[in-house]
């Protein structure tokens, strides 16, 4: 008789248990979204989905609104990371050489950020050199090193918020120690800041305060 009852129980559980499922799938079950970024190569669609979801997440928003950047940026985050050679990275020779100013490198968004140190050493004939050290910044397209008389710019408008600054050239590489000359005549009591500038989209990367 116990036997009959704990198989009518039994049964009457696994009913419960059929029509509540949508009720208690969640618990235990992940619904993982693979959301696509149409438009990328197939061998970069496959590398989009590697990245960390917040960042998938935030070019898919990008996408939203200026799907040419997205697609831009995408596609220079995919790429191997550019690092200068060895001798690229050494230091040249300074000997007297004074730490005019030095400042680390900021994160502004999971999208846009560097990491590292920008030091200006200033020689005894006036010449100049900017160097970036433990550096690293994350990939994207037509990246510009920018010495700004702003603090601390997020914006085209801030960078371009007067005559005073300087683009030094293209980022030499997003990973590794780099050197970059500053023009002798360069007052450096006028710039606040080093500047990682997208020149292609006018997207700010990441800024190094450099305080006097």
């Amino acid at each position: 008789m116990r036997f009959r009852f704990f198989l009518i129980l039994i049964g009457a559980l696994a009913v419960v248990a059929t029509f509540t499922f949508p009720l208690w799938r969640p618990l235990f079950i992940n619904d993982v979204v693979v959301e696509s970024f149409s438009g990328l190569p197939a061998e970069l669609e496959a590398g989009f989905q590697t990245l960390p979801p917040d960042q998938q997440t935030a070019y898919l928003t990008m996408a939203a609104e200026n799907r040419e950047m997205a697609l831009a940026m995408v596609r220079a985050v995919l790429q191997p990371d550019a690092v200068l050679s060895e001798t690229e990275q050494a230091m040249p020779t300074m000997e007297a050489a004074v730490i005019a100013a030095t400042g680390d490198f900021t994160q502004i968004d999971v999208l846009h950020n560097a990491q590292g140190t920008a030091t200006i050493y200033q020689m005894p004939d006036n010449s100049k050199i900017l160097r970036f050290e433990n550096f690293r910044v994350t990939n994207g397209p037509d990246l510009r090193v920018v010495l700004s008389a702003s603090a601390n710019p997020l914006t085209l408008e801030e960078v371009e918020l007067n005559d005073l600054d300087i683009e030094l050239g293209s980022l030499k590489g997003n990973v590794g120690n780099q050197n970059y000359e500053i023009p002798a005549d360069v007052d450096l009591s006028l710039y606040q800041s080093v500047v990682i500038f997208c020149r292609a989209f006018n997207i700010v990367f990441s800024t190094a305060p450099i305080p006097n």
